[in-house]
């Protein structure tokens, strides 16, 4: 067995710890082996018609599913499309809380089971918690950490600085690849004004069955 063997192998091991915690805590996992069967497995749940909205996730671009939503399969409520205005924006995520699948990547998922999300506007937090009728949350294997610690450590020093990189936010983070509170407590930071980590949400089980999916891929995906 070689050496890319033997990682895919502890890597796949690690998805199944996780997605048996999930289980536990009422949210369904599910295990792509390729990008090909992860848009089954989305269609699936979200089937042809549906409407869909999506957060600002680098993830669902690089595994197909943001050409799947703009390709007319389905009603794709669009934040980004061409044109629209700061109040069509705002109009998006009023209808979001009420379609069929929202779609997202969550900042860390523990092997405990739990989902760690920050947020700057806030509006993918309030869809996890709460509206949608489907939460689908797409995940890499770099998502999955340790626990509640290593997620927040990895918020600050991993997803928040490549977020601000990638849209040109003036913030610290961005210029030091960490947060300057990464060794402090959740929710320190900077006072910046275009600071990313606002709002905080951890879910540590889903009151109603089948409403929060989780599909990993055993692949680095997002920031």
């Amino acid at each position: 067995m070689d050496m890319r063997e033997l990682i895919t192998n502890v890597n796949i091991e690690k998805i199944e710890r996780t997605m048996k915690a999930l289980e536990k805590n009422n949210m369904t996992a599910h295990f792509a082996k390729d990008h090909e069967e992860l848009i089954e497995i989305v269609k699936s749940i979200a089937p042809e018609g549906s409407t869909v909205s999506c957060g600002g996730t680098v993830t669902i671009s690089q595994c197909g599913v943001l050409d799947l939503m703009r390709s007319g399969y389905y009603n794709f409520l669009d934040r980004a499309a061409p044109g629209i205005t700061p109040e069509g924006v705002r109009d998006v995520y009023r209808k979001t809380f009420d379609c069929d699948a929202f779609f997202c990547s969550s900042n860390a998922i523990t092997e405990k089971g739990e989902l760690y999300n920050v947020d700057g506007n806030g509006n993918r937090l309030q869809n996890v918690v709460h509206g949608p009728k489907h939460i689908i949350v797409i995940a890499g294997i770099n998502k999955i950490v340790r626990d509640l610690d290593a997620a927040v450590y990895r918020t600050k020093t991993i997803a928040c600085p490549a977020n601000a990189r990638r849209q040109g936010i003036d913030v610290p983070c961005a210029k030091l690849g960490r947060c300057i509170a990464a060794d402090k407590e959740m929710t320190d930071g900077c006072n910046a004004p275009g600071r990313m980590c606002i709002s905080y949400v951890i879910t540590g089980y889903q009151r109603i069955k089948d409403r929060i999916h989780v599909i990993f891929l055993n692949e680095e995906l997002g920031f």
